[in-house]
């Protein structure tokens, strides 16, 4: 592997000094800058206003890590899915779900997961390490190319809900917000993008005070301590008072609603006393549900719930005025919905 410098882990100004130093004017900076991120250019002999000798010399100093589409598979229902291969050779996924009116690009913060849900794929692989910005920023690239190829629009919006929990890569994904965002960069709004974690109290505080402009979403499943941490065992070490605590922190902060993921398992949380518990939390912050079709990973422990169960679920929360929405997964056929990602891979 390169032991040069990957060039886009340099500031704008460094890029800068880099030239100056090196006998050339500061501005090359600037044009070599917007050639790494607006332009999304994968390598130096891309950069056509430079001069050969130019480009040879960035050759020399630095490389650029870029990601590799490795493997694409198109779904029935138009959803693309990405085998993304990493500069080491390591794999990470991201998913283009299309709708009537736009799409969203599903993209992956960590290779494997710090987290141990039980009922997720990409949670068996463990964690094998957390993504740079730029192979954050890269995933979003390359689905926006294939929104313009296979859907004739730009990208309309982002969701961090690929691989790993993108608050145990806190710093690597802000700075990919930072750059997504950026009119330098894809020039995104922050409202288009949502961050979805399983909870980490201390990390959704830090954001509250870093006066975030995305959107928030917690995969919660179950607002009864014993059963989510049956599920997703790390609750025992982030407990839902610590987690209802961070939430009420963050509302108070950035006066914007928070949104829960919750998947509806048969003889898990399908019960009178889960719906009564979910009501009762979402009592805490302004929220809204999003009830998310489960997707099995072969092992029959979770089963995906009753169409009563769920129907149980929608007309209590509505009777309390929840906002309420029921995601059908989309993508299923070539393993690319909520929960599936790096199950076959």
């Amino acid at each position: 592997m390169s032991t040069k410098k990957d060039i886009r882990a340099l500031t704008k100004e460094q890029l800068r000094e880099f030239f100056v130093a090196n006998g050339d004017k500061a501005f090359r900076g600037n044009q070599v800058y917007e050639w790494l991120w607006n332009k999304s250019a994968h390598s130096f002999e891309a950069m056509t206003n430079l001069s050969k000798a130019t480009r040879e010399m960035l050759q020399e100093h630095f490389v650029i890590n870029h990601i590799e589409v490795d493997n694409m598979q198109r779904s029935k229902d138009g959803t693309v899915k990405n085998a993304v291969r990493l500069h080491d050779g390591l794999i990470v996924e991201s998913v283009l779900i299309p709708t009537e009116t736009r799409t969203t690009a599903c993209v992956s913060s960590q290779v494997g997961c710090s987290l141990d849900c039980k009922f997720c794929a990409t949670a068996r692989l463990k964690r094998m390490r957390n993504l740079n910005p730029d192979e954050i920023y890269d995933q979003v690239a390359a689905i926006n190319k294939e929104s313009l190829l296979y859907y004739n629009h730009k990208l309309s919006n982002i969701v961090f809900m690929g691989m790993g929990e993108p608050l145990m890569n806190y710093k690597n994904v802000m700075k990919s917000i930072e750059k997504i965002t950026s009119p330098e960069g894809l020039g995104m709004s922050p409202k288009r993008i949502t961050l979805s974690t399983s909870g980490v109290p201390k990390m959704i505080k830090k954001m509250a005070d870093d006066e975030v402009k995305f959107n928030l979403a917690v995969s919660l499943h179950s607002a009864i301590d014993e059963k989510r941490t049956k599920i997703m065992p790390f609750n025992a070490t982030f407990p839902l008072a610590d987690l209802r605590e961070s939430l009420e922190y963050w509302y108070a902060k950035t006066q914007r609603r928070i949104t829960y993921e919750y998947v509806v398992w048969g003889g898990i949380n399908d019960q009178k006393e889960d719906i009564d518990a979910l009501i009762k939390f979402c009592s805490y912050v302004p929220c809204k549900v999003n009830l998310i079709e489960y997707n099995p990973i072969d092992d029959g422990e979770f089963q995906q719930a009753s169409p009563q169960a769920i129907n149980n679920y929608i007309s209590n929360l509505e009777m309390h005025g929840i906002v309420v929405n029921v995601r059908r997964s989309r993508g299923k056929d070539i393993d690319a919905a909520c929960g599936q990602l790096a199950n076959k891979s």
